[in-house]
């Protein structure tokens, strides 16, 4: 559910349009990479050293998810490098102009121990949740 999804990820949160140009950080997400599982940084980062430290990719598709373990949200892209020719060539995105389509819908809150349960829960107003989480079917 992209809203939810969106919801979770917080009002800052913008994931580019399919293809558009974006530049990937191969030196940033190896580092990533080793920091999130738990890995030395120096010792088991692979190092290419024919790769230039950022490449001009498109981007190809956009999938969100959810860690099962930590419930939190990321989305996995498929980038393709594009050659230097392709890097000349002139660019106008897609939807240049268009309003983004993702929610603008959230609240804030200052948490106080009334807000907590002893189910690890907090409470949300009711307003603020119907506006910005979607019904769940079924329930």
């Amino acid at each position: 559910n992209s809203e939810l999804w969106h919801a979770c990820a917080g009002p800052l949160v913008c994931l580019p349009t399919l293809g558009t140009r974006v530049v990937y950080f191969p030196q940033g997400h190896s580092e990533q990479v080793a920091a999130s599982t738990n890995k030395e940084v120096e010792g088991h980062i692979p190092n290419y050293p024919n790769l230039p430290p950022q490449l001009i990719c498109q981007l190809h598709d956009v999938t969100m998810h959810a860690d099962v373990e930590t419930d939190e949200v990321y989305a996995q892209m498929t980038l393709q490098p594009l050659n230097p020719q392709e890097q000349n060539d002139a660019y106008l995105p897609a939807e240049m102009g268009i309003m983004s389509k993702q929610p603008t819908n959230y609240f804030c809150k200052t948490l106080t121990a009334s807000d907590t349960s002893t189910h690890g829960g907090f409470s949300v107003p009711r307003r603020a949740a119907e506006r910005v989480f979607p019904p769940l079917c079924g329930l």
